[in-house]
């Protein structure tokens, strides 16, 4: 079987998506259940050659501040698609809803290969944090939810997942498969442990809560923030630890130093900066990312709760990593994350406010054996391996194949916009092949010349037959893109039709609104002048 994967975002960027790819990739990689190819927005700098697997990189550009590092890719990048379709995919398993849905659905007209989406995020919350005026948002939504629905079948990694995307449109079919985790089962060497955190001010005897994770406000970070707050008034001591980085971070750490509370930075020469607050409890620890695994683990061995807030996240795999450790979780009631805990059996759950975390907290912190077991029991019954989760997709892979040879795989193309995909493609694959013949013609003199220099009369036979090729070649290329422009053109100006009716529908409308609201002034004028 061989699989392309789909995603706009790959290392040197680490979030949570990025891990599910590169573990999808690297396991059937290893085992040798499947062959891969990865295609993903290209960032400078970059070595893609270090993979087991091949990585296409296609061209991207730069996002504005607010989406913290990412690149938004090309999905008409005909040169890695034409590479990517020569792969032969069986499956294209796309995993993210822009860029990377459409390049999947132009992909599936070159190849027919049915093509799998995971909704692994609420998309809807980055889209209104970085887009202003309601009505792009509406648009940007729509669209999404277009690029899903025409996908061949669609997974979400958790049941509030699949809530939060039918609630934004979707009314399609949905299967749940959650991801897995990488963290091998059982708690980090002590002495290893010991070396993670020996920089930083950890006491034993106090007890020490982690954050891992992207520091962005909407992952609920202000209310650990107001939390540890109401713990430092309340005289309780404790070590609030965040790993990871982020653009919200300065503005924590600044509510931080309004509150009062101790703080440990570190900074990017490697030093780490303390900051002395007026509460004599409590200090907050910033580490910065750390990309090492099992020091990642090392710092999960170490904590006595993992804290983790977030209604925005629909699969939490930080959580079953903590699991992974023997770490209980505290979790907002009823999020997604929250999936499979039971409150003080595997897990605890708590309202989504700083009291009733800060109250949870002080009571816990009482009765570390109670974490402990806890903690034991959350790797026993919620931990789930990135070998499991990827041995599930593949046997899920097998089935939608089936489907697809038997006639039972229920087309998912989306009319208009598939059809528009589909003569852009084509438009643009004709002139790409146009563009890239002379370098065969080229190379075929070359290798006419080169070959055997001795015998002219048969090099000369040899080029005229490349130029008569290249001659014929053209001349159907040029035929079927004009066949494809003609098409293209009436496309063009069925949709604009389209939207030209409803754009003079809506400017009726807003007239008419507009007419009612003078109306109305002036009426309410002439009554005031009387």
């Amino acid at each position: 079987m061989k699989v392309c994967l789909l995603n706009d975002s790959f290392p040197p960027l680490l979030d949570g998506i990025v891990t599910v790819v590169k573990n999808y990739a690297e396991i059937m990689t290893e085992t040798q259940k499947a062959r891969v190819m990865v295609g993903v927005p290209e960032y400078p700098d970059t070595d893609y050659s270090i993979y087991p697997y091949p990585v296409v990189p296609y061209k991207s550009f730069k996002l504005p501040e607010v989406a913290d590092g990412y690149r938004a890719g090309n999905p008409l990048a005909m040169k890695a698609i034409t590479e990517m379709a020569q792969f032969q995919p069986d499956i294209i398993h796309v995993h993210c809803p822009a860029v990377s849905a459409i390049m999947g659905r132009i992909l599936r007209n070159e190849t027919n290969a049915p093509v799998i989406f995971t909704y692994h995020t609420k998309y809807d919350v980055d889209i209104a944090r970085a887009m202003k005026s309601e009505k792009v948002r509406k648009e940007a939504i729509k669209a999404m939810v277009t690029n899903i629905s025409a996908c061949d079948e669609v997974w979400t990694v958790s049941h509030g997942a699949g809530d939060n995307l039918r609630s934004l449109g979707y009314e399609g079919d949905i299967r749940v498969v959650s991801n897995g985790v990488d963290f091998a089962k059982g708690i980090a060497n002590p002495d290893f442990v010991q070396d993670t955190v020996k920089e930083y001010d950890l006491p034993e005897n106090v007890p020490m809560f982690l954050f891992v994770g992207r520091i962005i406000k909407y992952k609920g970070l202000p209310l650990i923030i107001d939390a540890m707050q109401e713990l430092s008034e309340n005289g309780m001591d404790y070590r609030m630890v965040f790993i990871g980085s982020g653009v919200d971070a300065p503005e924590l750490q600044q509510t931080l130093r309004e509150y009062g509370i101790s703080l440990d930075i570190r900074q990017q020469d490697g030093t780490i900066s303390s900051e002395k607050g007026n509460h004599k409890a409590g200090k907050v620890i910033f580490t910065g990312p750390v990309y090492d695994r099992e020091r990642l683990r090392a710092w999960n061995t170490r904590a006595d709760l993992f804290l983790f807030p977030s209604t925005y996240d629909t699969n939490g795999i930080v959580v079953r990593e903590a699991a992974a450790c023997g770490l209980a979780s505290v979790l907002i009631d009823g999020s997604c994350a929250a999936e499979g805990i039971t409150h003080g059996r595997n897990g605890y759950t708590v309202a989504e406010t700083s009291g009733s975390m800060a109250r949870l907290l002080m009571e816990l912190a009482k009765n570390p054996d109670k974490m402990r077991e806890v903690g034991q029991n959350a790797m026993n019954e919620i931990y789930i391996s990135w070998n499991d989760s990827v041995m599930q997709a593949l046997d899920r892979y097998q089935v939608v194949l089936e489907m697809k040879h038997a006639g039972t795989l229920k087309p998912r193309r989306n009319g208009k916009s598939d059809k528009f995909l589909n003569l852009t493609t084509d438009v643009m694959d004709a002139f790409y092949d146009v563009f890239q013949f002379p370098k065969a013609v080229r190379t075929g003199i070359q290798d006419n010349i080169t070959g055997n220099r001795l015998n002219w009369q048969e090099n000369l036979s040899g080029m005229q037959e490349n130029f008569a090729e290249a001659e014929e070649y053209l001349k159907k290329k040029r035929q079927k893109i004009q066949s494809d422009l003609h098409e293209f053109h009436e496309n063009v100006s069925e949709v604009r039709d389209e939207l030209l009716g409803e754009w003079t529908e809506k400017g009726n409308e807003f007239h008419k609104n507009v007419a009612e609201v003078r109306e109305e002034l002036l009426e309410k004028w002439n009554g005031s002048k009387k």
